[in-house]
């Protein structure tokens, strides 16, 4: 068995950061959106990424995977946008097989309406509270560890 290569003192502190950022971050974000949109952050992120994609459409099986998603979650979410009238479903005409999703008129509008507050909440706890330098650090690093976690660039974040 190979010897474990327990933490430096260092690592373990950068890592226990790291591991509380992730924790405590995201309920900051979902909160804002509940609170000014109604809106999980997932609804969010489902939201935001068709109104990023051409004509505001993408196959279910790519929005499930740029959102890190099961489809089963995807298509109970989507669901709960399309009752409120801000995605809808439409057969994929490429594919008969497969299904579109569409961000409608309603739905681009809350986009449009919801990114400035989430925008504020991303400055507010992330973005404003680095220097430039750190800022760039921060990318760099981010950009060194999704090359680990998302080697296929499924999420759709590196270049």
């Amino acid at each position: 068995m190979d010897e474990v290569r327990w933490l430096t003192p260092e690592q373990l502190r950068a890592w226990i950061q790291l591991e509380a950022v992730a924790e405590l971050l995201p309920p900051v974000l979902d909160s804002q959106l509940q609170r000014d949109a109604q809106l999980t952050h997932f609804e969010y992120l489902v939201l935001a990424k068709l109104s990023e994609s051409p004509e505001r459409v993408l196959r279910m099986t790519a929005l499930a995977a740029t959102t890190n998603s099961t489809l089963p979650r995807l298509s109970h979410v989507v669901s709960r946008l399309e009752a409120r009238g801000f995605v809808e479903r439409v057969p994929c005409p490429g594919d008969r097989r497969a299904t579109n999703a569409h961000l409608t008129d309603a739905g681009w509008e809350k986009v449009v309406a919801t990114a400035p507050g989430h925008v504020n909440t991303v400055r507010e706890h992330v973005v404003d509270l680095l220097t430039p330098e750190q800022l760039d650090q921060l990318g760099e690093i981010m950009g060194v560890l999704l090359q680990r976690l998302d080697p296929e660039n499924t999420l759709r974040i590196l270049p």
